[in-house]
């Protein structure tokens, strides 16, 4: 994570009400749903302004914070039991999936202040990328293109588009052959 990248965030009244009015729309209208009704999800994600294209899998368990923050390009998945963290912006492009219980963690605490404030950088996950089982992706990540990351690993930094990594360290363990996107 480049600390560059990261900017002061302040939860605002309106943020805060925004959320709260999501957090009853997810429990009544969102989670309950049949894990097929992939459109159902994806137009309530709609109404509290996430961008979300044709044939995104948003399945029933995944949690998102705010979903105003959330963008999913064509054919990308969360997974269920993804957990969504988008205090700045998470962006899911064209068949990108986020496999089950990973968590997408766009914000943090700078340490270095003694106000400890709340700090923020955006996600992107590329196209035909795979965020495996169980990952942890930090703010200011983004996973490059048609990458991969292993089970249970700890994303801090970027990967680089068609790398394959794993690992708490995030250790390039090799590459994936590019194939054509369409």
């Amino acid at each position: 994570m480049a600390n560059e990248t990261l900017k002061e965030f302040r939860i605002t009244f309106g943020n805060k009400i925004r959320r709260m009015i999501w957090q009853l729309t997810w429990s009544l209208l969102y989670r309950p749903t049949p894990t097929f009704m992939h459109g159902w999800r994806r137009c309530l994600l709609r109404c509290f302004g996430a961008h979300i294209e044709a044939g995104a899998h948003p399945y029933p368990s995944v949690r998102v914070w705010a979903p105003w923050n959330l963008t999913m390009k064509r054919h990308s998945c969360l997974a269920p039991h993804v957990d969504c963290y988008c205090v700045a912006p998470v962006t899911l492009e064209a068949h990108a999936i986020v496999s089950q219980y990973s968590y997408l963690c766009t914000a943090t605490h700078d340490f270095r202040s003694q106000a400890f404030p709340l700090v923020a950088a955006p996600i992107v996950v590329g196209a035909h990328a795979w965020v495996t089982a169980d990952v942890f992706i930090g703010p200011g990540v983004t996973v490059g293109e048609g990458a991969v990351v292993g089970a249970r690993s700890t994303v801090v930094r970027s990967v680089a588009p068609w790398s394959v990594v794993a690992g708490p360290s995030q250790r390039e363990i090799g590459l994936r052959p590019p194939f054509e996107i369409r």
